[in-house]
C-alpha cells in the first residue's frame, strides 16, 4: 500500500477517533480508506446520474 500524507482539522480527528473508539473501524487507516471508497462511489454515481439526465433531456428535445 502507498502512504499519502494528509492534514485534517482537530475537529475531524476528534470525530474520527470517537468513531474508531466506538468500534466502527479498527484504526485510522481503515477509516480513511473507507471514506475514500465512499467518496469515489458517490462521485461515480453523481457522474452517472448527470449522464442519464443529459441523455433524457437530449431525447426529449428530439
Amino acid at each position: 500500500m502507498k502512504t499519502i500524507p494528509a492534514k485534517i482539522t482537530p475537529r475531524l480527528e476528534l470525530e474520527m477517533n470517537e468513531i474508531i473508539k466506538e468500534g466502527w473501524y479498527a484504526n485510522k487507516s481503515e477509516f480513511i480508506r473507507q471514506a475514500i471508497r465512499e467518496m469515489i462511489k458517490k462521485i461515480k454515481i453523481d457522474k452517472l446520474e448527470k449522464a442519464i439526465k443529459e441523455d433524457v433531456e437530449w431525447g426529449l428535445m428530439q
